[in-house]
């Protein structure tokens, strides 16, 4: 996700953005102000639920073929019934996590070749968790407004849906600091890796993103590497401002980056080239996310007051580029673009900001990618932790000659599957590499 800039900015952005990105919508009937203890009734006059912008893009013939081709177009279903089955908000968190974290396990798992492919798409494909998670949220919104809870207690099921499913709850190197120690001595390093959800898919549909594969294959897996084995645990994140500025970021990664030997955010960026990115700034820039809506300004932080306007990796950006890593050139990209302190004009700097700048663009872009990792190395720095982290754009996955153009094209074609396993098999050897020059 580099820099792509719109005119299309909303009139009242803290208003207008809507919480998670999930509308719940609001009727006579949902009149309680906190979850009830015992069953939920529905009360005669409950509305007909809302449905999100990405929920309704389930109903297009690709998201079908997707789920139905991987095996995951019974998920919903199955949650659904659960839900039925609720007779308490506890009930319903309960479902919602146990089925949340069920769905995060079984796209890992079938990324990394555990159980049955489930049906013709390919293992490696990131889209079947992203379109089961949307027809799962789908399916909580419809219970939740026939149930009679808050609004409140609907936003807080989907906070819990939302980050099972996406692994952030299980993102965690368990046991505490005596376990962390107990790492050290064997020489086991913990190695944290985040990647994004499909985007752009007014588009293209059919758009898969490179990154979410990454986290599903490398889940949980130990990469050898000269300084001992790695283990590495990741997560996925919306491509949705209002959850960035909800603080989605720093509540998955406060808990984990304190026990962490090093991270790695990653997303989708220029065509036939990967990027390690130097500088990151605090900047929005306006393109539409994955609910259609805009957002322009500075990054919205708790403490404005101490915010800079640029954080850097501390990934050994060197080491990696001049390593062999795979099929991709990989490049040190310094460029940003600022306001000059004391001007008032946008420049671009290809060797990165002046003092005294104003953030308009990181190496990143001025789009989520950019912002995730401002996120993670502003916490990173707030926390006080002296590990290497930082940002790496991978490739844009690009589909095969004569299979273009969406209105036409298959969901899938062997030189798209290629690419797919191609960058995420450069991106393991960049976390090797990351983890060995540091």
């Amino acid at each position: 996700m580099r820099l792509v800039r719109t005119n299309s900015n909303m009139a009242d952005r803290t208003r207008v953005r809507q919480t998670l990105g999930l509308v719940l919508l609001a009727s006579a009937a949902l009149v309680a102000v906190a979850p009830p203890s015992g069953a939920t009734a529905a009360g005669p006059a409950a509305a007909a639920p809302a449905v999100t912008v990405e929920e309704r893009r389930l109903d297009g013939a690709v998201p079908r073929q997707i789920l139905d081709d991987s095996g995951f177009d019974k998920v919903a279903p199955d949650f659904a019934k659960s839900l039925r089955g609720a007779g308490s908000y506890a009930q319903a968190e309960r479902a919602a996590v146990r089925h949340g974290e069920r769905l995060w396990q079984r796209a890992v798992d079938r990324a990394q070749g555990r159980g049955p492919a489930g049906g013709e798409l390919s293992r490696d494909d990131d889209r079947p968790l992203y379109w089961a998670r949307l027809a799962m949220t789908r399916e909580l919104r419809a219970w939740h407004a026939e149930s009679g809870l808050s609004e409140a207690a609907g936003v807080r099921l989907l906070e819990r849906l939302e980050s099972a499913s996406r692994g952030q709850e299980s993102m965690a190197f368990g046991g505490g600091d005596r376990a962390r120690e107990s790492d050290r001595a064997k020489g086991v390093k913990r190695i944290v890796v985040t990647g994004f959800d499909p985007f752009t898919l007014d588009r293209d549909i059919r758009i898969s993103n490179p990154s979410g594969a990454v986290a599903l294959a490398l889940d949980g897996t130990v990469i050898r590497t000269a300084d001992g084995p790695a283990r590495v645990e990741t997560a996925v994140f919306p491509v949705r401002w209002g959850d960035f500025a909800d603080g989605t970021v720093e509540r998955a990664l406060r808990r984990t980056l304190p026990r962490a030997d090093l991270f790695v955010t990653v997303s989708q960026g220029r065509v036939g080239r990967i990027d390690v990115e130097r500088y990151n700034g605090a900047w929005r820039g306006g393109f539409g996310d994955n609910e259609n809506l805009s957002e322009t300004g500075l990054v919205p932080v708790k403490d404005p007051a101490t915010q800079p306007q640029w954080t850097r990796t501390t990934l050994p950006y060197a080491g990696i580029v001049a390593a062999d890593t795979g099929r991709f050139p990989v490049y040190d990209n310094t460029s940003v673009t600022e306001i000059p302190a004391g001007g008032t004009a946008p420049v671009v700097r290809p060797d990165g900001p002046t003092p005294g700048s104003a953030a308009r663009a990181g190496g990143g872009g001025d789009y989520l990618s950019n912002e995730i990792a401002y996120r993670a190395t502003l916490l990173r720095d707030r926390l006080g932790l002296e590990i290497p982290g930082g940002h790496v754009h991978t490739p844009v996955l690009e589909f095969g000659p004569g299979n273009t153009d969406p209105a036409t094209g298959t969901v899938s074609d062997p030189v798209f599957v290629q690419n797919r396993l191609d960058i995420t098999a450069q991106l393991r050897t960049i976390v090797r590499v990351a983890v060995e020059e540091s």
